[in-house]
């Protein structure tokens, strides 16, 4: 059973830590990658909330509810100020990949300093889904600047990143090299504004149908606004923005939260969970995770408020969820 806004226990009876997170869907397990927040709230320097980074927890599944805590799988570096992993730093919007290539696991996130003047992509890599990863380094993806990111892994096994650029302004849509360590040179700008304020952020990528969707937030810091979605026929575009995809009472602020990922639901074609947080600005570590359902009508997204749900809204599906009998 999901409730979306609750306090989210491990099986350990912790409250997870996996904020702005992700998942990864590998032999039959799920593995949520998220910024481990488990620290005071203060207020930076440049007058932003923050946690110092304590690290990138992973957590396990095999029916998407209940969560095993795998550790801290990048931890913070807290003896080399100048690290892109020091404590004072900022680590965001963790994803992870598989590259059955090389047999590694690779993650991207957003890597910057307390004023997020940096904005840079960091990599790290690891032989296990669970790590632990050993980080390659930081850079500036397409040689621009880069914020909240995420990766997606095409049916083909072509890899891109979708990662908010110059300020904000627009978000750089970037194929990763075979070995998803680095961008390539094929990459679009996409969503252009003359000012941040309107720029879009979170992004979210998922695959319907042969046509790529991409939800995004508004720019308003911590406090929550409506989200957007855009179809295409090519990562590369062209986009055609569809407006907000959520309905309902609140769906002009995302149900208070702001989305982190799309992940289709293994043994039900076409359904998907839009993965999302609710920030708490006073106490970070306090803030949930709004998860719900994403359900296709007609090539157009929606989703949908519910107080408590589980795998029983995909009953017109013609599978079954691999663990979700009885329930």
């Amino acid at each position: 059973m999901f409730a979306p806004g609750s306090i989210w226990n491990d099986t350990d009876d912790q409250p997870i830590q996996a904020h702005g997170g992700g998942i990864l869907y590998d032999q039959g397990v799920y593995y949520w990658f998220g910024e481990n927040k488990n620290g005071p709230t203060f207020l930076s320097p440049a007058g932003l909330e923050r946690v110092d980074i304590v690290g990138i927890s992973c957590y396990s599944s095999s029916d998407l509810v209940h969560w095993r805590n795998e550790g801290i799988v990048l931890p913070a570096v807290v003896d080399q100020p100048e690290h892109d992993l020091h404590a004072g730093k900022v680590v965001e919007r963790p994803k992870v990949l598989y590259n059955a290539r090389t047999r590694t696991y690779v993650m991207w996130f957003h890597v910057d300093t307390y004023d997020y003047t940096y904005a840079r992509a960091g990599v790290a890599i690891s032989d296990r889904a669970t790590g632990p990863y050993h980080y390659l380094g930081s850079f500036a993806p397409c040689g621009t600047d880069c914020r909240d990111l995420t990766i997606f892994q095409d049916d083909d096994g072509i890899a891109y990143i979708v990662f908010a650029s110059e300020w904000n302004r627009n978000l750089t849509i970037a194929q990763l090299t075979d070995d998803y360590r680095s961008t390539g040179p094929a990459f679009i700008k996409a969503f252009s504004t003359p000012h941040r304020s309107k720029g879009r952020e979170a992004p979210a990528v998922f695959k319907n149908n042969g046509y790529y969707y991409l939800i995004t937030s508004g720019c308003t810091g911590w406090a929550a606004n409506a989200a957007e979605c855009a179809v295409a026929p090519s990562l590369f575009g062209p986009w055609q923005v569809l407006g907000n995809p959520c309905t309902g009472q609140q769906a002009e602020c995302t149900f208070d939260s702001q989305g982190t990922f799309v992940l289709p639901v293994s043994g039900y074609e076409g359904e998907f969970l839009f993965l999302a947080d609710r920030w708490n600005p006073s106490n970070l570590s306090d803030s949930r995770y709004v998860w719900l359902p994403l359900r296709m009508h007609a090539g157009i997204p929606s989703i949908t408020w519910h107080k408590t749900w589980d795998f029983s809204v995909f009953r017109d599906s013609q599978k079954r969820f691999p663990g979700s009998e009885g329930k």
